[in-house]
């Protein structure tokens, strides 16, 4: 009997570029689950509620395999800061991001039939101070636009960043150590340790 197959409910190419660096085969199946925030929960909980929703929505397509789903929250003195609504949001998100800290929350689930795993992980961040005119800058990059916190750590983003305390793949989209640790539990395996 063949393994099953590893499916990633995610669109975002960081977490693709992720599991394929660290050897995993995958399949992509974007979720089009809604992934608008509970109110009065906090940022762990909405994380892995959100990876629920996104694994229970694509496991429907794909009943026999491992399903693994993620999302990722900003959060600054307890308020998530999600994607930015435009150019103005970012340099809004930015403008208060400058020269303090936050915490990155990856909440992730993996789905196979009957068997469930949920895990988050949380990464403080601490920004430099920050001129206007930087980060005006950065946001007519466009980077921004697509990324929770209005910042990407992996690319342009990391220049702002002074320090973390936690797992620096966790703030790219998935806690790496964490996630291979649990799809060991489901038999998968990157290719470099394929087990007989």
């Amino acid at each position: 009997m063949s393994e099953p197959a590893l499916i990633l409910a995610s669109a975002s190419p960081r977490r693709q570029h992720l599991l394929q660096k660290m050897g995993y085969n995958y399949s992509v199946d974007i979720s089009h689950t809604n992934e608008s925030l509970q109110k009065d929960v906090t940022p762990r909980e909405n994380v892995i509620q959100l990876a629920e929703r996104k694994a229970e929505e694509v496991q429907k397509r794909h009943p026999h395999e491992v399903i693994l789903a993620a999302d990722t929250i900003v959060s600054q003195n307890k308020m998530p800061l999600g994607k930015p609504l435009d150019k103005t949001d970012a340099l809004r998100i930015l403008t208060q991001l400058s020269g303090d800290s936050h915490q990155v929350y990856t909440g992730v689930c993996i789905k196979y039939v009957d068997q469930l795993r949920t895990f988050s992980n949380k990464t403080n961040v601490h920004f430099h101070p920050l001129s206007s005119e930087t980060i005006q800058a950065y946001v007519e990059t466009s980077e921004p636009l697509d990324k929770a916190g209005a910042y990407g750590i992996q690319d342009k983003g990391g220049l702002f960043v002074s320090r973390i305390e936690g797992d620096y793949f966790n703030i790219v989209g998935l806690p790496m150590a964490m996630v291979a640790r649990a799809l060991e539990e489901f038999e998968i395996y990157p290719q470099w340790l394929k087990k007989e």
